[in-house]
């Protein structure tokens, strides 16, 4: 049975996510501070945190920044803090995902298994990856699209293959910009606003049934892209 940690200083709150989670088949275990997150989550080992930011004392970041300290399991934001500052914060503490309050349980429950089928671990495991519209052989760098009368390989350039590579190490997981460039160019590089953008594009080009309607690199406005395998 999947394990989740609720963590929000509003009783009404945690009672409705934990019957919504419950009658899912889902075991709920809830906190009211940060500090008794970390002491749950260090005891129950969750499968999955849903974390609000605003908590008394020691405050949403903090938590996050705790629990990466020593464990990789999902961290689900849950928050009324709308913009993107807050957001991108969050995310890059080692957040995985961001739900802005109010929020509807069918979104919610979708993020939940999308972390979910994120590998243990900071690596993706399989050396190959398939979905309705292309195959990546990850070991040997070769692209193949699956679908009408395109199919066949493609080839992606080297800063092409760095964002696909990262970006598919964590299906469903949102990845920010700047996680993102800091993965294919370094900490210390600055590109240009519009560099990753224009990556990112030539790669759905290539990959996608419809480039500008994307299924599998998707965007998460304002904040970075994730990468759907199920689409």
């Amino acid at each position: 049975m999947t394990r989740i940690l609720v963590v929000d200083d509003e009783p009404q709150i945690r009672r409705a996510l934990s019957l919504h989670l419950g009658v899912r088949g889902y075991e709920v275990f809830e906190a009211d501070t940060g500090e008794r997150a970390i002491q749950v989550a260090a005891t129950e080992h969750p499968d999955v945190v849903l974390l609000d930011l605003g908590l008394p004392g020691m405050d949403g970041a903090l938590v996050i920044q705790a629990l990466r300290g020593w464990t990789d399991m999902p961290i689900i934001v849950l928050s009324v803090r709308d913009d993107e500052r807050s957001k991108v914060q969050a995310l890059d503490a080692g957040a995985d995902d961001y739900v802005t309050k109010p929020f509807g349980m069918a979104e919610l429950l979708a993020r939940v298994r999308a972390v979910l089928r994120r590998p243990a671990g900071t690596q993706e495991s399989k050396a190959d990856v398939n979905t309705s519209s292309f195959r990546l052989d990850l070991a040997a760098h070769r692209a193949f699209v699956t679908y009408g009368d395109d199919d066949g390989e493609v080839r992606l350039t080297p800063t092409e293959w760095a964002i696909v590579e990262y970006l598919v190490r964590y299906p469903g997981r949102l990845v920010t910009y700047r996680q993102l460039i800091t993965a294919v160019w370094g900490a210390t590089y600055d590109p240009d606003p519009n560099l990753l953008r224009v990556h990112v594009a030539h790669i759905r080009r290539k990959l996608e049934v419809d480039g500008a309607r994307p299924k599998h690199f998707i965007t998460d406005s304002g904040m970075g892209y994730r990468f759907d395998d199920e689409a």
